[in-house]
C-alpha cells in the first residue's frame, strides 16, 4: 500500500482506482467513506452488555463487602439500613433492595443473551476423478459446444490463464459428454442428477461423521442460486434421507455466492426461538443448465470461473454438543450495498441472441471493496481489541476538535487521517470467497494481509475453482486440516453475492482434532 500515491478525499470518492508508479491501476480504500459508514447505534449496542456487566459486578462486590463486615449474619443484615450521604441528600438502602436488584439484573442478562450456536462438523464435496478436467480439456469442451466464435474462445483461454484456477477442476457429467463426442445434456433431469450427486454425498458424510440420525434434524436450509426446481432441493434431501415430516425446511435461491452465510444467519435466528435443536445447512450450485453458450464477453467469464462444489454443515444450540463441536459462532454480519452499479454487477440476463447467462461487470472488484468497507464498519466493534478501538476513537475525537476549531476560530489546521483498525489483531485466519484471483488480491492489499492469510483462499480457487457459496467451506476445511488452528483462535469468513451483498461470519475454534493428528505425524 506504500506504493499507492495519496489522493484527495474528493477524488477518492469519484474514482476508487489510482495509478502506482508503474502506471498500473489499483483499488484504493477511501478512508473518509469508511468513517462515514460506521453505525454508531450498533457500536452503542455492542458496549451495552459491558456496561451491564460492570453494574452487576459492582452490586456483587457491595453485597460481599456488607456480608463480610457483618460476619455473614444474613438475617440481621437483610433488615440493616445503610445510609449514604450525597451533598444535601440522604439515601437509605438495605441489603434486601440490593439483593433483589442483583438477582433481577442477572435473570434479565441470562434471558437476553444469545444461545450459543455450535458448528458440530461440516463436509465438503470431493468430485470424482472423471469429473475433473484440465484447462486444455475445458477449451476442447468449449469448442465442441459449436456455439463460440474464435474471438470468444481466445478470450476465454486468456481469462482461464489469469483466473487462478488449477489444472484439475470439476464439471458435471452432463456437460462433459461433449468431450466423448456427444452433446451436452442441459435437461432438468440432468440438473437434478448433478444436485443429487453433490448434496446426497455431503449430507451423508456429515451425518456419519457426527453420528447424527437424519430424523434428529429439526431445521433444514438449502441454498442454490441458479437452480430452483419443483419439488425443491429441500424436498429432495428430506425424501432421500427419510427425515421427519415436521422438519422446518427453507430453500434459498438467487442470493449469489454469499448465500452460505445467509443460510447460517437464518439458522441462527431460527435456533434462537428453538432450544435444544439441530440444523442442517447445505450450500451448493448447479452448472448443468448454466453454461453460457453465447459470445458476449461479460457472460463468458462465468465459464472460466465457476465449478461444481458443495458443503453440508450441522449446527446445534444443545449445550451437550459443545464438547464435540469444532467451532462456535460468534458473530454474523450481513450488509447490502445499494447503488445502481452494484445491483447490476452480477446479473442473470440474456444476450442479443437470447442466450441466458450471468453477466459479471468490470466494476465488481470496486463494488466488492465498498461493500466490504460497510460490512467491516459494523463488524469492527465485535472483533477488534480494545487498543485498536481506543486508537480509532482518539483519532475521531481529534478530527472532531480540529473541525470545530477551524469553524469557530477561522483556523486553518490540517486534519489528520482517520485510523484504520488492523483486523489481523482480532482475527487469526481468513476465509475469503474464492470468486477469482482479482478479488483475493484486492482484499489482501486492502486489509494488508500476508500470503499466509490468503493461503486457504488461493488453495480453494486453485484446487476447486469458484464453487459459489460453498467456497468458504473448502477454505475452512483447508485451515483446520493444514494450518496451525488451535483452540481459542478466530476464523473470519467473507462472502460476496449479487445485489450487492457482503456477508461475514466469525467462528471461534473450540476443538480441532486435526491438530493432534498433525503433531503425531510430525513426531513419526
Amino acid at each position: 500500500m506504500s506504493s499507492i500515491p495519496r489522493v484527495s478525499s474528493t477524488a477518492s470518492q469519484l474514482n476508487d482506482f489510482v495509478e502506482d508508479e508503474s502506471g498500473k491501476k489499483m483499488y484504493q480504500v477511501s478512508k473518509s467513506r469508511l468513517v462515514k459508514l460506521i453505525n454508531w447505534v450498533h457500536v452503542f449496542r455492542t458496549y451495552l452488555p459491558i456496561a451491564l456487566f460492570i453494574v452487576i459486578a459492582t452490586l456483587i462486590v457491595q453485597v460481599c463487602v456488607l456480608c463480610f463486615e457483618h460476619r455473614f449474619d444474613l438475617q440481621s443484615l437483610w433488615n440493616k439500613e445503610i445510609v449514604l450521604v450525597s451533598l444535601d441528600k440522604v439515601f437509605i438502602f438495605d441489603l434486601g433492595w440490593k439483593s433483589m436488584a442483583l438477582f433481577a439484573l442477572i435473570i434479565w442478562f441470562v434471558n437476553k443473551r444469545d444461545r450459543p450456536i455450535y458448528l458440530v462438523d461440516f463436509a465438503c464435496f470431493e468430485p470424482p476423478e472423471d469429473w475433473k478436467v484440465s484447462p486444455d480439456q475445458l477449451m476442447m469442451m468449449m469448442k465442441e459446444q459449436d456455439c463460440f466464435n474464435e474471438e470468444s474462445l481466445n478470450f476465454s483461454e486468456r481469462m482461464l490463464k489469469q483466473s487462478g484456477v488449477g489444472p484439475k477442476t470439476a464439471w458435471p457429467p452432463s456437460i462433459l459428454k461433449s468431450l466423448k463426442g456427444g452433446k451436452s445434456d442441459r435437461s432438468v433431469a440432468a440438473a437434478r442428477e448433478e444436485s443429487e450427486s453433490v448434496m446426497f454425498d455431503v449430507v451423508d458424510k456429515v451425518l456419519k461423521s457426527t453420528n447424527t440420525n437424519a430424523k434428529d434434524i429439526d431445521i433444514l436450509v438449502v441454498n442454490c442460486s441458479l437452480f430452483s426446481p419443483t419439488p425443491s432441493l429441500c424436498s429432495m434431501i428430506i425424501n432421500n434421507f427419510e427425515m421427519r415430516s415436521d422438519i422446518s425446511s427453507y430453500n434459498l435461491s438467487g442470493m449469489g455466492c454469499s448465500a452460505g452465510l445467509i443460510s447460517i444467519e437464518l439458522v441462527k435466528n431460527l435456533l434462537a426461538s428453538r432450544p435444544n435443536s439441530t440444523a442442517l445447512v447445505v450450500s451448493t450450485e448447479n452448472l448443468t443448465q448454466n453454461l453460457y453458450r453465447g459470445n458476449t464477453r461479460g457472460f463468458l467469464l462465468q465459464n472460466t470461473l465457476f465449478r461444481v462444489g458443495g458443503a453440508a454443515i450441522i449446527l446445534s444450540n444443545k449445550w451437550t454438543d459443545a464438547f464435540r463441536a469444532s467451532f462456535k459462532l460468534l458473530h454474523c454480519v450481513r450488509t447490502q450495498y445499494v447503488t445502481k452499479e452494484s445491483y447490476g454487477c452480477v446479473y442473470e440476463d440474456e444476450d442479443e441472441d437470447n442466450n441466458r447467462g450471468v453477466r459479471l461487470s468490470k466494476e465488481i472488484v470496486k463494488v466488492a471493496g465498498r461493500a466490504m468497507e460497510k460490512n467491516f464498519a459494523t463488524l469492527g466493534p465485535h472483533v477488534l481489541p480494545l487498543s485498536e478501538q481506543i486508537k480509532f476513537a482518539y483519532t475521531m475525537f481529534v478530527r472532531f476538535l480540529i473541525k470545530k476549531c477551524n469553524a469557530l476560530f477561522n483556523m486553518n489546521v490540517s486534519n489528520i487521517n482517520p485510523y484504520i483498525p488492523d483486523f489481523k489483531r482480532g482475527i487469526d485466519f481468513f476465509c475469503i470467497h474464492a470468486g477469482g484471483r482479482a478479488v483475493i488480491d484486492g482484499i489482501e492489499k486492502n486489509l494488508k494481509l500476508s500470503p499466509a492469510h490468503v493461503e486457504a483462499s488461493r488453495h480453494a480457487l486453485y484446487t476447486y475453482g469458484n464453487t459459489s457459496s460453498s467456497s468458504i467451506w473448502y477454505e475452512m476445511d483447508y485451515i483446520r486440516k493444514n494450518m496451525d488452528l488451535y483452540r481459542g483462535q478466530r476464523v473470519l469468513q467473507i462472502a460476496f453475492g449479487s445485489g450487492f451483498k457482503c456477508n461475514s461470519g466469525v467462528w471461534l475454534c473450540i476443538n480441532n482434532k486435526n491438530v493432534g493428528r498433525k503433531l503425531k505425524d510430525k513426531n513419526e
